[in-house]
């Protein structure tokens, strides 16, 4: 697949259609892949973190999750047919379950929200095969365990949703042991499916202010936010480089 660098990470070059058909072939093919969102907050935190970005370097597919990283390969001169947001992949994943008969494990989040994630997905996708939860509050000493329910729950895709750079972190360092032939760091998707957090209007979404409406829901998250006018202002320094 084709590579965007964006502030040298490297993002695919893939549509949401491309992006299920591939997922579709990793699962055939039975080996443990690692997929992750990227967005503008994900590659700022990258440009420091030598660890995750050695991740997102070895990821099998790292995706358009952000507005940020369309716009960015778009300004540097690289295709980017579109965004590959992670909470619509996670609806497309578990509408094409059911068609396929995919067993999904959900990991991650505050107590309950899994559950309650679970449980929305069950009554839109009647059919679907959640085979296991997990919330994302754990311990080291809880470690062994969360990987022995995985694995005995034999999902073919796992969704983590630990926030980044954790949920990252913790798959690539479990990956191998868990054979789970699709994993992918999801950030808050199982809080929007719970209906804790809203999602952005599709217009707002359209014309890329998913961030803003985030920030008005959540003003908590401010300082998260201040990611983004750094990373325009390193894309922009980067192509006059």
């Amino acid at each position: 697949m084709a590579k965007a660098l964006v502030l040298n990470v490297a993002i695919d070059v893939i549509t949401m259609n491309e992006a299920l058909q591939q997922i579709k072939l990793f699962i055939a093919m039975r080996q443990p892949r690692l997929i992750a969102t990227a967005n503008a907050e994900m590659v700022m935190l990258a440009q420091s973190d030598k660890q995750l970005a050695d991740i997102l370097a070895a990821a099998d597919m790292v995706l358009p999750d952000g507005a940020g990283v369309v716009w960015a390969a778009r300004y540097t001169g690289q295709p980017m047919p579109e965004r590959v947001a992670g909470y619509d992949l996670v609806q497309r994943l578990l509408a094409e379950a059911v068609v396929h008969g995919y067993r999904l494990y959900f990991f991650g989040g505050a107590p309950g929200v899994a559950d309650k994630a679970k449980e929305v997905a069950q009554k839109r996708y009647p059919g679907v095969q959640v085979v296991g939860t997990r919330h994302g509050y754990f311990s080291a000493a809880d470690e062994p365990a969360i990987i022995a329910d995985i694995k005995a729950a034999r999902p073919d895709i796992l969704l983590v949703a630990l926030g980044v750079p954790k949920q990252e972190k913790w798959l690539a360092a479990h990956l191998n042991e868990l054979q789970v032939p699709v994993a992918i760091g999801v950030g808050g998707t199982f809080d929007v499916m719970a209906g804790l957090v809203p999602r952005a209007p599709v217009w707002m979404q359209k014309i890329g202010l998913e961030w803003l409406f985030r920030l008005l829901c959540q003003p908590s998250r401010f300082g998260r936010m201040l990611a983004l006018p750094r990373f325009v202002l390193c894309v922009m320094s980067s192509k006059k480089g």
